[in-house]
This record gives C-alpha cells, structure tokens and sequence, in this order.
C-alpha cells in the first residue's frame, strides 16, 4: 500500500496523517465477494471531518467510534483527553490508526470489530462518521450505538440510508452541520 502524508487541522489539533495515496488499488475482488467488503476506511471522509470538530468536552470521557476508518474523531478526541476506542472491521485501517496515533503522540485502542457483533463493554459516548453507505449497516449500527453508551453522534453524509436510520433512531439533535445527537439512546 503506498501512502501519502499530509497534516490537517481539526477542532484545534494538528495532526499528521499518513494515508493510502489510491483507496481504489485497494479493492481485493476476493473480499468483496466474501462480505461485499469495499476500503471506505481509506478516504479522510468530510463526515468524520465534521463529527471531530463537533466533539464536546471529552477530556476523561470513555469513548468508542464504530468504523473509524482513519480514525479523525478518534485521534481529535484522544489529544483531547478522552479515553478512545477505535473499531473498524478492516485490518488495515487499524494498523493504519495504530501508527497515526503514535506519529502524533496519542494513546488510543484500536481494534478490528465487525460492528455487526454485539460486545459488552460500555462506553460514555459512542461515535461514528459516515457509516451509512449500505443499507444493511442501518439496524447495527443503530443497535451497537444504543447498547455500547448512553450519548452517541453520528456524522452524516447525504448518504441514501441515512433517512432511513433517522426515522429508525427517532429523537435527534442537529449539534452542527451533518452532525447529529442521538436523543433516546438508553443509559
């Protein structure tokens, strides 16, 4: 994978990413026949642009982003002081986050997850950027959001599914432009 370097700053923070220069060339025809399995997590998403500049207050906060790709939110709310988990069901991304992480000084835990698998530990606010670009990601998501913490944002996209997940959610809040706040989520 050839990578290409570049800074960004968001919501404040500087950070010095490394990224695959063709998400295209990633396209493994054998993933995708396995689990239509496409690389969206090597794209710098405007979504997850948006969702880390929305972050509130997180210093001390146990946070989860669900599909963090390159992980921006995760990265902007670890310089902030939060405790962060990072999933993503690709390998790649994960080691990808693991050394941006490190490049910029910052603690995080990233792990490979299918969001479609429910897990039990539980978080003080869930996160995810632009996660809605399949229909079948609609329930999931939504259900790992509601169980994993009681305060979760969703970044959107204009993505075709996400009416359906709005209408699915029920209560939100736009807290910024393509930023949303789930309102009956569970504690």
């Amino acid at each position: 994978m050839t990578l290409f370097s570049d800074a960004v700053v968001v919501h404040g923070v500087e950070l010095r990413l490394e990224r695959p220069a063709s998400p295209e060339a990633l396209i493994d025809e054998a993933e995708f026949e396995r689990d239509e399995f496409l690389p969206y997590w090597a794209e710098l998403w405007p979504a997850a642009t948006a969702l880390a500049e929305a972050l509130p207050e997180v210093a001390g906060v146990h946070v989860v982003e669900l599909g963090c790709g390159l992980g921006v939110p995760s990265l902007v709310a670890a310089a902030k002081g939060a405790s962060v988990t990072a999933i993503d069901w690709s390998e790649d991304a994960i080691a990808l986050l693991r050394e941006n992480a490190a490049r910029n000084g910052l603690t995080l835990r990233a792990e490979t997850r299918d969001w479609r698998e429910p897990w039990a530990e539980r978080f003080d606010l869930a996160l995810a950027a632009d996660v809605l670009y399949e229909r079948r990601n609609i329930e999931p998501v939504l259900e790992r959001l509601r169980e994993l913490a009681p305060a979760a944002l969703v970044g959107l996209a204009a993505r075709p599914y996400e009416a359906e997940f709005l209408r699915l959610a029920g209560d939100v809040e736009e807290v910024a432009p393509r930023v949303v706040r789930l309102l009956n989520v569970p504690a």
